[in-house]
């Protein structure tokens, strides 16, 4: 072990063996070691606590609560945001040091450490979105099929399935072989319909247990799948100073192009978590009606927007105004009120 205090200790993690940087005060590298993960544990208690820096990455969350049980404070980053430390010829060791350097800037950017309950619940999104990806290429395979025998099916999921019960009911425009192949994809269909329910009920069930995921479901807009993605994603939202700053890494903001003096919007930056941005943007399409229909200053707002924008576009700005009301919900610990005066 160095007899020089290491202020920062860079981890460029990997699946077995990880590259370790050590830093002093004045940012001079004082340690380079190579160690197995079980064996960064055992290195870090013989530590004095210093800060740990690690890229946002498989494992960093899982790694980084163990060591702040030893009385380290960690830092992890986007990997983005520590490609431009990088030295020529990278290797796993200027990695190390590229991560170190970074943790000591003062304008860098940290992902806050998720719980284990956090990534559980991520874990139940993923697994949930899996299986309507599946869904969805399951229904476009039915409609090729039918199309093949110039049978067109409506729009809808819901207006799909009414037309494939008619069809497998004994429709002469179906053969005998080609019905027998629809029973089949409509059970497959029905399975996974199942599944998601399931999911689906689960995480209403944790909605309800979690005084957190009722204040977001407290929101329009925000149901459950939004309430316990913005959980599993943001926890409480300390990681961002402002509500703004969510909205800004979840891409919903618009990128600015200046040119002559003039400054111009353009589209959305579409950075971040594109699934929980995804989820936002349907939630903001379905309750966007009924809040323009409304007598508040939400609706107010959403009337004038949408007599100078495109209905998307007005979808994307209640997006972003729903990602910092709920950013604001999770600060102040407090229910949205419907009544009180929103920022435009």
């Amino acid at each position: 072990m160095t007899k020089t205090p290491i202020a920062v200790l860079g981890i460029d993690l990997g699946k077995n063996s990880c590259s370790l940087a050590g830093m002093d005060t004045t940012g001079a590298v004082v340690l380079r070691k190579r160690m197995t993960r079980d064996a960064i544990v055992t290195f870090a208690t013989t530590l004095p606590s210093c800060v740990i820096a690690m890229e946002a990455c498989c494992g960093a969350h899982f790694l980084g609560r163990t060591l702040a049980l030893h009385g380290h404070t960690i830092w992890l980053m986007s990997p983005e945001n520590v490609q431009p430390y990088v030295k020529a010829q990278k290797t796993d060791d200027r990695d190390a040091e590229a991560i170190a350097e970074a943790a000591t800037r003062s304008t860098m950017r940290f992902v806050s450490l998720k719980s284990e309950a956090q990534l559980d619940l991520q874990i139940l999104h993923r697994v949930r979105e899996r299986l309507v990806n599946a869904r969805t290429a399951l229904i476009n395979q039915l409609r090729a099929v039918l199309l093949e025998r110039g049978i067109i099916l409506p729009k809808g999921r819901i207006n799909l399935m009414r037309r494939l019960e008619e069809l497998m009911a004994g429709d002469p425009a179906v053969s005998a072989r080609t019905g027998a192949l629809l029973a089949d994809l409509r059970a497959e269909w029905a399975g996974l319909d199942q599944r998601i329910k399931a999911y689906d009920d689960e995480l209403a069930a944790l909605t309800r247990e979690d005084e957190q995921a009722r204040r977001l479901a407290t929101i329009p807009g925000i149901g459950v799948i939004n309430a316990t993605a913005l959980l599993a994603a943001v926890g409480d939202g300390s990681a961002f100073a402002k509500g703004r700053d969510l909205a800004a890494w979840l891409g919903l903001t618009p990128r600015q192009h200046s040119t002559g003096g003039k400054t111009k919007l353009l589209g959305i930056s579409k950075r971040g978590n594109g699934y929980l941005r995804k989820q936002l943007i349907h939630g903001a399409r379905a309750a966007m009606p009924h809040l323009a229909a409304r007598p508040s200053q939400l609706g107010g707002w959403l009337q004038a927007m949408l007599t100078r924008a495109h209905p998307n576009v007005v979808v994307v700005a209640l997006a972003a105004k729903l990602a910092r009301i709920a950013w604001a919900v999770l600060r102040h610990e407090k229910d949205f009120d419907r009544q009180a005066p929103v920022a435009a």
